[in-house]
């Protein structure tokens, strides 16, 4: 299991983002273990490396940060679970896509211990919920909403950034940005569908979780 880290507060972007790197070339040093920081960083956007322009629809909203890591915009701010994940593929498979399965099934597995119905969509990372809730889509398909995103990038096979979950943040506050690029669906948390989970709830249930998705 790697070494976890619960960060305290709401985690600043830049200097958390050195720190990250920092212990990535630590770990691709072997002079540090593998880690899995925890924590949520104030309101603000970040840039995936396939970012565009026009998807940032409110510039001046929040801080915008480039990211480094693989996707588009998303949304980081309070109640909402980061989870930075580093990890050495050196010695788990230097496998890209099996990497991001795996991370994808770790949601899907955590979101189900509250009885949460998580999946994936071709050609849509992340993991997403039916809303039968929801008025139809007009072509008559069922509404789905997104409530995790996953961006990851590698340096010499060590994993950094990793998957944000949405607990209880401000949905209002994804509106500055289309989500991943995707402007056809909605975006969703764990108590947007009516559960009273807390981050410390998430917690217990992605460290539970992760071993059956990344063993050793």
């Amino acid at each position: 299991m790697p070494q976890i880290e619960i960060l305290p507060g709401l985690a600043p972007y830049a200097e958390t983002l050195v720190r990250m790197e920092a212990r990535v070339a630590e770990i691709s040093a072997g002079a540090a273990p593998e880690a899995i920081w925890l924590l949520e960083h104030p309101p603000l956007y970040t840039a995936g490396t396939s970012s565009r322009a026009e998807d940032l629809t409110d510039p001046d909203r929040f801080p915008v940060f480039v990211a480094g890591r693989g996707g588009q915009y998303t949304y980081h701010g309070p109640g909402q679970r980061v989870a930075y994940v580093m990890l050495d593929l050196n010695t788990r498979g230097r496998d890209v896509r099996q990497f991001v399965c795996h991370l994808e099934n770790w949601v899907i597995g955590t979101l189900a211990a509250f009885n949460v119905k998580g999946e994936r969509r071709t050609g849509r990372v992340g993991v997403w919920v039916v809303r039968p809730d929801k008025p139809a889509n007009p072509d008559g398909t069922l509404r789905e909403d997104k409530i995790a995103a996953i961006g990851v990038k590698l340096r010499r096979w060590v994993s950094f950034h990793g998957i944000s979950i949405n607990v209880e943040p401000d949905l209002t506050h994804f509106s500055g940005i289309v989500p991943c690029g995707i402007r056809d669906h909605g975006v969703t948390s764990l108590v947007d569908l009516g559960l009273p989970v807390t981050l410390s709830d998430l917690d217990a249930a992605l460290l539970a979780e992760f071993p059956k998705h990344f063993p050793g």
